[in-house]
C-alpha cells in the first residue's frame, strides 16, 4: 500500500488531493466465487473453534432463543441480557472521560452532520470505547448496526446498554462459531436497510458480505479496516484485482500503529497475564513471537518487570531492532523447554504447533497477542488422550498422560481484549482515526478514490493527535515565518514528508534522505535480486 495525494484540512473536511480515476467495474461472478474460495479459509481459521465457557453466575439460556426488547419498545438487538444497560451505561460514561479526542470531535461536527444519510455496518470490539465511537458516529448523523469481531471480548453490559439506547447490536461474550457468523448475517441482512459503509476489525465482516451478499457493494462507498489481519486480506484483493470499493488502511496508520499496537499492547499484556494467572513477572523466562510493535511494547513491559524475554522474528529488520534493544533473537525450538511464558504476535498462522506444545515445560502459560486465534495450533491439542480443565474465566490446562499441564489462556485468542481490558485513552486516538476515515470516504466525491487501499494522510494524523495534546496540558510550539520557509514547510503541518518513519525510545534508528532516495532503492533492489 501507499499513500495517494496530499492533504488540505478546513475544520474536519481534511482532504487528499483530487483524483480524477474512475471506480473499474465490479468484480465477474467467477471474480466473486473464487474471492470466496480465496477468502473462506482464513476466516474459519480465525474463529474455529466454539466457545465452550460463559461465566456461571449468567443465564446460560442463549440469547438467540430469548426475546427481548428495550424500553422504547425496540427488540432489533440479540444481547445477553438487557437489564444489565444501567451498569452498561455508566461504563461508557467512565470511557468517555478517557477519550477527549471523540468527545470534540461530536462536539465540532454535530453541528454539520458529516455523516448524515450514512449507514455503518461494523464489526469490532464491542467495548465501553466502541461505544464511544457508535455514539458518535451517531451524533454525526449516521445509523449503526453492530456485531463483534472476537467471541470473548465483548462486554455484555456495554451491548445491552447500547441496545436500550437503540442501536441494533449483536454479540455477547462467549458466542460460539455459528453465533458469530448468524450475528454478522444478522446485521447486513435486514429488510429495508442496506449499509454504505464498512468499518471492519480482522475482515470477518467485508468476507461475509463479499461471500452472500456481494450485490450490496454497489451501494457501498468505502472500508474503513484497522486491523492487521484485515488489512492484509484487503491487499490481496487489491493486488488480485478484486477489490470493488475503496479502503482506507487505519492499522497502518501514525497514530494507530505507534500508539494502539505499542502503548496499548505494553500495558495490557502484563494485566491480562495478572488477571488470568497472577503469574510473578521477576526472573521468569519469557519467549515473544515477533517483534513488531505489538512485540515490542510485549518485551518492554516484561522487560520492565524483570522478566528474561527472547524474541522470534523473521525480519530482519525487526530482528535487528530486537538485539540493539537487549533481547537474545532465537529459533523458538532452541527455547521452547526451558521458557515459562510464550506470547506470539506475528498475524501469522501455526507459529506454536504441536511439536512445541509437547516439548514445553510443566506449567508453561500459553498465550496470543495477534488478532486471530490463528497462530496457536489450538485444535492439535482437542486430541482423546489429552484432558482439559477449566479453572477459571478463559483459563484451560490442558493435561498430557505423563501429568505435565499447560496454562493455555483464551484458547489461543486475543489475550488483552478476552481477559483484562485496554487502556480506554490509546483506544481514543484509534477511534479518532477510524471516524475521519469514515467521514472522508463517505464525503468523498466519485472518482477520488479508486478500488485500492489507502493510508490516511500525514495532515489527518496530525490533527488526531493535537486533539490529545490538552489532556496533557501540552503546548506545542509554533514555527515563525522564517523557520518554516527554511524547512520548506506550512506552518500549520503537515510538519512531515509521507516517507518520515516516527522512531521511537529504544528503537532502531531508520532514516530516509530525499535527495538520496533514489541510490537507496537501487541499492535495495540490487541485494534483494542477487542475494
Amino acid at each position: 500500500g501507499f499513500e495517494r495525494g496530499g492533504a488540505e484540512g478546513r475544520s474536519l473536511h481534511i482532504q487528499f488531493a483530487d483524483q480524477k480515476q474512475e471506480f473499474n467495474k465490479r468484480p465477474s461472478k467467477i471474480g466473486r466465487r473464487s474471492l470466496s474460495r480465496s477468502i473462506s479459509q482464513s476466516s474459519t481459521d480465525s474463529y474455529s473453534s466454539a466457545a465452550s465457557y460463559t461465566d456461571s453466575s449468567d443465564d446460560e439460556t442463549s440469547p438467540r432463543d430469548k426475546q427481548q426488547k428495550n424500553s422504547k419498545g425496540n427488540g432489533d438487538f440479540c444481547i445477553k441480557n438487557i437489564k444489565q444497560a444501567d451498569f452498561g451505561r455508566r461504563e461508557i460514561e467512565i470511557a468517555e472521560q478517557e477519550m477527549p479526542a471523540l468527545m470534540a470531535l461530536r462536539k465540532r461536527a454535530q453541528g454539520e452532520k458529516p455523516l448524515a444519510g450514512a449507514k455503518v455496518v461494523g464489526c469490532t470490539h464491542i467495548t465501553a470505547q466502541t461505544a464511544v465511537l457508535m455514539e458518535t458516529l451517531s451524533a454525526l448523523g449516521a445509523q449503526c448496526r453492530w456485531a463483534a469481531c472476537n467471541i470473548y471480548s465483548t462486554q455484555n453490559e456495554v451491548a445491552a446498554a447500547l441496545a436500550e439506547g437503540g442501536f441494533s447490536v449483536f454479540a455477547w461474550k462467549g458466542e460460539s462459531e455459528d453465533d458469530f457468523w448468524w450475528c454478522i448475517d444478522r446485521c447486513v441482512n435486514v429488510e429495508g436497510w442496506q449499509p454504505n459503509m464498512i468499518l471492519d476489525d480482522g475482515g470477518d465482516l467485508t468476507h461475509w458480505i463479499y461471500k452472500k451478499y456481494p450485490n450490496m457493494f454497489k451501494k457501498i462507498k468505502g472500508i474503513v479496516e484497522e486491523s492487521v489481519t484485515g488489512v492484509h486480506r484487503l491487499y490481496q484483493l487489491s493486488k488480485a484485482g478484486k477489490l470493488c470499493v475503496p479502503a482506507m488502511n487505519v492499522n497502518d496508520s501514525v497514530t494507530k500503529q505507534k500508539f494502539d499496537n505499542l502503548y496499548c499492547c505494553r500495558e495490557s499484556i502484563l494485566d491480562g497475564l495478572k488477571r488470568t494467572t497472577d503469574v510473578m513477572f521477576g526472573g521468569k523466562q519469557v519467549v515473544v513471537c515477533g517483534y513488531g510493535e505489538v512485540g515490542k511494547g510485549c518485551c518492554a513491559a516484561l522487560k520492565a518487570m524483570g522478566s528474561i524475554v527472547y524474541v522470534t522474528e523473521i525480519d530482519p529488520i525487526c530482528a535487528l531492532q530486537a538485539c540493539m534493544d537487549g533481547f537474545r533473537l532465537v529459533k523458538l525450538n532452541e527455547v521452547i523447554r526451558q521458557v515459562d511464558i510464550v506470547i506470539t504476535c506475528t498475524g501469522n498462522k501455526n507459529v506454536v504447533v504441536r511439536e512445541n506444545l509437547d516439548r514445553m515445560k510443566n506449567s508453561c502459560i500459553v498465550c496470543n497477542m495477534g488478532h486471530s486465534n490463528t497462530e496457536i495450533d489450538v485444535a492439535s491439542l482437542r486430541t482423546p488422550e489429552l484432558t482439559w480443565e477449566r479453572v477459571r474465566s478463559q483459563v484451560d490446562h490442558v493435561i498430557w498422560p505423563d501429568g505435565k499441564r499447560i496454562v493455555l489462556l483464551a484458547e489461543g485468542r486475543l489475550l488483552n481484549l478476552s481477559c483484562s481490558t485496554v487502556p480506554t485513552f490509546v483506544l481514543s486516538i484509534t477511534a479518532t482515526t477510524q471516524a475521519l476515515a469514515l467521514i472522508e470516504l463517505y464525503n468523498a466525491p466519485e472518482g477520488r478514490y479508486k478500488q485500492d487501499v489507502y493510508l490516511l494522510p500525514k495532515k489527518m494524523d496530525e490533527y488526531v493527535a493535537s486533539l490529545h495534546l490538552p489532556t496533557f496540558d501540552a503546548h506545542l510550539t509554533e514555527l515563525s515565518d522564517e523557520q518554516a520557509k527554511y524547512l520548506g514547510l506550512n506552518k500549520n503541518g503537515p510538519f512531515k514528508p509521507n516517507y518520515y518513519r516516527y522512531v521511537w525510545k529504544q528503537q532502531l534508528w531508520v532514516w530516509t534522505i530525499n535527495a538520496k532516495l533514489g541510490i537507496y532503492v537501487q541499492l535495495y533492489t540490487y541485494v534483494f535480486n542477487n542475494y
